[in-house]
């Protein structure tokens, strides 16, 4: 494998036309690079998507009330109704493997309508209702202060947690947040804590201009009583969502006297199928890129073993004295394949090089012009790589196995009298 004599000889075959080898190099080459130029910029889209769903609980559901569309036990049809406090329990006893179930209240912002203020400083901000587990479903984390908890719950104080957004509008930039008052529709405040959110993806400002007050401090506040506005659910892990919807819808109709039969009673969304969506698109897409890259690399391999039959024909009388001389058709054989599996690895690993060297460039763009939407990080994982080396080396096998096999059946006799 490693004869000196016997790489010295690949090499000056493989120079000998090296235009007409740098042409068929080259089909590999671009085989590869297309897979890898595919399959890095399929995985900074799904980096970019996946980005929104950063921090957050995926395996959710929500859900809110509407109108009913049917009578039930003497209700009419038309009605409009609300959660109650007393579902949260009743979702929790009747449906197993849930991990939160956070009943939620909200104040609708309208737009150009202060809601918020402080001091001389005013703005109009979403005001949330909420449990402390909350914090676990949302991509947010607490970076001055504290988050909510159960004594805020049972003691009904007025405390809040605002996002970082609001303190930049509201406060000046050394003025300490924590102890001042907000007012809230004419109800003080105090802040307690401050939160950012973990996704980076250029939507996290509008998202950290919320409010956070404890759940029953807002129904005292704002005489919402034991009413709920819609629940945010989580199952546990290994458990789907999606299969405990139908209980949990189910569950809730019953407590509201909502005919079971009536399905726009009750409004849901189901982040978790959402999200395993976008998980089928990009396992398709990156299918979708392998097959194309595939059949590229397919192309520049024809090309190889086309290539490698030319040289045979070419070294025709050649092969024939080598045979005459007493060579062994396995040492032929094995010589043509080599020339075969070198010429492949050379162009597929520059194809590689190039490769790399277009990722790397891709991210040093980003990282000059900063996040773009749905676009983060492109990259290949070394799995990748490795399986593209291995490809390379039976592609290279594959392309010289004909040539090979037409080297060796030439007879002696016929070969030298080849002209």
């Amino acid at each position: 494998m490693f004869n000196r004599d016997r790489w010295k000889e690949i090499l000056e075959v493989l120079t000998k036309n090296w235009f007409r080898t740098l042409l068929t190099a080259f089909g590999v080459f671009w085989g590869i690079l297309i897979l890898i130029i595919l399959l890095s910029a399929g995985k900074g889209l799904e980096n970019g998507i996946k980005q929104d769903f950063s921090g957050v609980a995926t395996n959710t559901m929500f859900m809110w009330t509407q109108t009913t569309t049917m009578a039930y036990q003497g209700l009419p049809e038309g009605r409009n109704f609300n959660f109650k406090l007393g579902d949260v329990g009743l979702i929790k006893d009747n449906v197993p493997n849930l991990r939160i179930v956070s009943p939620r209240n909200g104040l609708r912002n309208q737009q150009g309508v202060d809601n918020v203020f402080y001091k001389n400083e005013s703005g109009s901000y979403r005001v949330f209702g909420d449990y402390p587990e909350i914090i676990f479903q949302n991509s947010m984390y607490v970076n001055h202060g504290r988050f909510l908890n159960y004594d805020d719950i049972k003691e009904r104080r007025k405390v809040i947690v605002i996002g970082d957004g609001i303190r930049k509008d509201l406060y000046k930039e050394t003025e300490e947040v924590l102890g001042t008052y907000l007012k809230i529709q004419g109800v003080n405040f105090m802040v307690v804590g401050t939160y950012k959110e973990k996704s980076s993806n250029g939507n996290g400002e509008n998202a950290e201009r919320q409010i956070y007050i404890p759940f029953t401090t807002f129904s005292q506040a704002f005489n919402r009583a034991d009413n709920v506005g819609w629940m945010a659910i989580t199952a546990k892990d290994g458990f789907s969502i999606s299969q405990l919807l139908p209980k949990v819808v189910s569950t809730v109709k019953e407590s509201r006297k909502v005919n079971p039969k009536d399905e726009r009673a009750i409004g849901y969304f189901d982040l978790y199928e959402q999200f395993n969506r976008v998980e089928s698109l990009f396992a398709a897409m990156r299918w979708i890129a392998i097959i194309v890259g595939t059949l590229v690399l397919i192309s520049g391999v024809i090309g190889v073993s086309n290539i490698m039959l030319i040289v045979v024909k070419e070294r025709t009388k050649e092969i024939g004295i080598r045979r005459a001389l007493g060579e062994d058709p396995w040492s032929i054989k094995k010589q043509i394949l080599m020339e075969s599996i070198f010429l492949t690895i050379i162009s597929g690993m520059t194809g590689i090089i190039f490769g790399a060297l277009f990722i790397y460039g891709m991210n040093a763009l980003l990282d000059s012009i900063g996040p773009v939407d749905m676009f983060l990080n492109p990259s290949v994982s070394v799995g990748v790589v490795l399986m593209a080396l291995a490809v390379l080396i039976i592609s290279g096998l594959f392309a010289g196995f004909i040539p090979a096999q037409s080297a060796i059946k030439v007879k002696p006799i016929d070969a030298l009298r080849t002209e």
